[in-house]
């Protein structure tokens, strides 16, 4: 069965880096209302992550963020049917806090929590806090990161966890109550390390690449590994749509976005992960080559759309896609009611 869930905007200015966009503010109203149009257009699941610092430019784009997994517990008492996942980071929450942070969620949504686990890739953003190990290197920190999962897991199933690793050393440690249901767990490492834990360690992972094929290689490899472990992996992958009664329509306005791109926060989204800039010129550059859209995008009228996304889903073998939009009332209905009920018809 595939599933189709909704990316929350709970950092402004959402994902598209872009001074054109309609106003995506982060706040409770926004998210509130599009979870609750998610609920009411029959979307799987919503998923909000966690942020802690921006990336500058024009727009400051993501500087201004709710907490995920708050946020949910807030939009767990207002739904009924909706799955729920939230993001916690492994270097920042203790394992004993955060097992009792999704079971608490789980028990107000009754039964619909879900987990996404970050490693956590952006130095500055955990520098701020003191929460940024410089010992601990890209692969070490998913080794931190699988010891933090099992006790995560542990605790949500066993009576009391006794634990000692290289990073964690628990004793006795209790946590009730349990979730209703186990939490669905999903991780979106995409290096060797990061790739291995999610498939190991998951239920499903976000998966990605430039194009179909590489999407489609990724989800092969995963589905491959999970088998060699004899388990199986849910794989998903994110994309924008940019919708409008024509195709003509569509694509002007997905332009308008791409000639708004804020080229000082795409330098700084950058500079986080560790690319190297020479200077400003250097950095808007490397920006304007990026452009303004985060993720796989499907650009077009409703029906124009709906098959573009149905080809992408065969064409990847994946079993689930993450919306985004530029306005989630209108794309969140458009979606809802012109082009989820052609891809439930075809994978019927």
């Amino acid at each position: 069965m595939k599933e189709f869930g909704v990316f929350l905007p709970i950092a402004n200015g959402g994902w598209i880096v872009s001074r054109a966009t309609p106003l995506l503010d982060g706040g409770w109203r926004q998210n509130r209302d599009a979870a609750l149009i998610a609920e009411e257009e029959g979307f799987d699941f919503v998923m909000a992550m966690g942020k802690w610092r921006g990336f500058g430019g024009d727009t400051d784009h993501w500087g201004s963020s709710l907490e995920a997994v708050t946020l949910l517990c807030g939009i767990a008492a207002l739904t009924r049917r909706v799955k729920v996942w939230g993001t916690l980071h492994s270097i920042l929450h203790n394992p004993a806090v955060a097992a009792k942070m999704i079971a608490t969620l789980d028990h107000i949504s009754g039964g619909r929590a879900g987990l996404n686990i970050v490693a956590g890739a952006y130095r500055g953003e955990f520098e701020q806090m003191d929460a940024w190990d410089a010992a601990l290197d890209h692969d070490a920190r998913y080794d931190l990161t699988e010891e933090w999962a099992r006790i995560v897991k542990r605790l949500w199933t066993e009576p009391s966890v006794t634990f000692q690793g290289r990073h964690f050393d628990f004793r006795d440690c209790v946590s009730e109550p349990k979730p209703l249901r186990p939490p669905f767990l999903i991780c979106a490492g995409m290096s060797a390390r990061g790739f291995d834990f999610s498939v190991r360690e998951c239920d499903g992972c976000f998966i990605g690449g430039r194009d179909a094929a590489e999407t489609a290689a990724a989800s092969a490899r995963a589905k491959t590994l999970a088998a060699g472990l004899g388990k199986t992996i849910r794989t998903y992958c994110m994309m924008t749509v940019i919708t409008a009664p024509t195709d003509a329509e569509a694509e002007a306005k997905a332009q308008k976005y791409r000639d708004g791109l804020d080229e000082g926060a795409v330098a700084g989204m950058l500079q986080s992960y560790g690319v190297p800039s020479s200077g400003k010129e250097g950095n808007a550059m490397t920006a304007r080559a990026q452009g303004a859209f985060m993720t796989q995008t499907v650009v077009g009228a409703p029906a124009t759309c709906a098959v573009r996304i149905e080809q992408f889903l065969r064409d990847c073998d994946i079993d689930g896609l993450m919306f985004i939009y530029d306005d989630y009332d209108a794309g969140l209905r458009v979606t809802g009611q012109q082009i989820l009920p052609a891809l439930r018809a075809a994978f019927a």
